[in-house]
């Protein structure tokens, strides 16, 4: 038992670390392509493109199970039995180039996450170490990859009390309590790893976030509404690309994957310009600046900034949608705020993010803990209730399925039970 344990808390040791040096990673990336395309017109328009198609030929001849998110690969490796699938799923091979070829996307310009590449990272770090070290077939059970990716969340935001409900309500979809203990453990060695390293801090800063007065309560449902039907389309618009995409070219003549990854890359390009810039990388700082200071990134901001979250999924290589989606949410609450004007912008735009991506997630509680420890204003927290909810079934009106779940099946039908 003191062996398993001491897996366990060096895997959560471990993932920390990774997580701080895949944000450190992220970071540099995206000033390096801000810095070159600042000295080059000709960076912004070919480095999309030509990134594109490398990091996508990368993941399709060397990384398949790295592709996307990486969280529907954790869902998926949850439902197998221990075996060659899963271990496919869950290698080290496969989190390294999740890793590499995320931090080479955004110093290519691409509109995507780490914190969903930390999901599958971290599961992959604790299944791994459990094999490493030979535990008996008990020690290789879901409480590793629950663990592992509830700990990659809580790291990657620091957010603990996210890591955990993200693991209950997402990967696992129930409470299971004999992985409460190693889950609560691993989240707790995760995010002390982090904070050891860049010191305690709320991933969007302080804001000033407030309802006025029983009055304000009424941008509530509006904000709700809004988001969770803009996170529905989005959630359709994810599927779509993800199902009817490849058979689309599997029935177009001489058209490949690779023609595809130029393609998308062009049109991230495109929308580069016509935003000036501001759709490049995770959107972090387009967001931060709104909710801090109402600096609203522009009317088209979220269209364009959707627009280049899917094709940088399309394109076939590692990329993950949480922080691109709280940026679009943000900006379309950023949006509202010109026309609702009984509650301040940055309330306006915390409660539409939400919302928005409640509604592109369909997990509500996750959306709730996630937004909330990122502001760090409970002040804030039955609107934050109400507006996921409502996002919540605004968005199942739209798009029945769950967003995960659903990119999960492949991997499981292709890998068997």
């Amino acid at each position: 038992m003191w062996w398993r344990t001491l897996v366990f808390w060096t895997g959560a040791v471990l993932t920390g670390l990774v997580a701080v040096a895949f944000a450190m990673g992220s970071d540099h990336a995206q000033h390096l392509f801000r810095h070159l395309a600042a000295a080059s017109a000709a960076w912004r328009w070919l480095a999309p493109p030509l990134g594109f198609a490398l990091a996508g030929w990368l993941t399709a001849r060397f990384f398949p199970e790295a592709r996307g998110s990486g969280i529907p690969q954790t869902i998926a490796a949850l439902h197998l039995k221990p075996g060659p699938m899963r271990d496919r799923l869950l290698s080290l091979k496969n989190a390294a180039g999740k890793f590499v070829l995320t931090i080479g996307a955004l110093g290519c310009g691409a509109s995507v996450g780490r914190e969903g590449p930390t999901v599958q990272i971290g599961a992959s770090i604790l299944y791994s170490l459990g094999r490493f070290v030979r535990l008996p077939a008990a020690g290789l059970n879901r409480g590793l990859i629950l663990a592992g990716g509830a700990a990659g969340v809580a790291a990657a935001f620091n957010t603990p009390l996210a890591g955990v409900v993200f693991a209950i309500e997402e990967l696992s979809r129930s409470f299971e309590e004999r992985s409460a203990g190693i889950i609560f453990a691993a989240v707790v060695l995760a995010g002390v790893t982090s904070v050891a390293l860049t010191g305690d801090y709320t991933y969007f800063g302080t804001t000033d976030a407030t309802l006025p007065g029983l009055h304000a309560w009424i941008v509530v449902p509006v904000c709700g509404v809004v988001g969770g039907l803009a996170g529905g389309l989005f959630e359709r618009a994810m599927l779509l690309t993800r199902f009817a995409v490849p058979e689309i070219i599997r029935r177009v003549p001489r058209f490949s994957p690779l023609h595809l990854a130029l393609l998308c890359g062009a049109l991230v390009a495109l929308l580069g310009w016509c935003s000036d810039g501001r759709v490049f990388g995770t959107g972090y700082e387009q967001a931060r600046a709104l909710l801090q200071h109402g600096e609203l990134p522009g009317a088209w901001y979220p269209l364009e900034k959707g627009l280049a979250t899917l094709a940088s999924y399309a394109a076939g290589f590692p990329a993950g949608i949480f922080a691109p989606s709280l940026a679009v949410g943000a900006g379309i609450g950023g949006t509202l705020s010109r026309v609702l004007t009984a509650a301040p912008s940055g309330t306006i735009a915390v409660l539409t993010m939400a919302a928005y991506f409640a509604g592109v997630v369909q997990a509500p509680l996750t959306a709730l803990v996630i937004v909330g420890e990122m502001i760090g204003d409970r002040s804030l927290t039955l609107p934050l209730m109400a507006v996921v909810l409502i996002g919540r079934g605004v968005s199942a009106l739209v798009c029945r399925q769950r967003l995960y779940q659903t990119l999960a099946r492949p991997f499981m039908v292709s890998h068997g039970p």
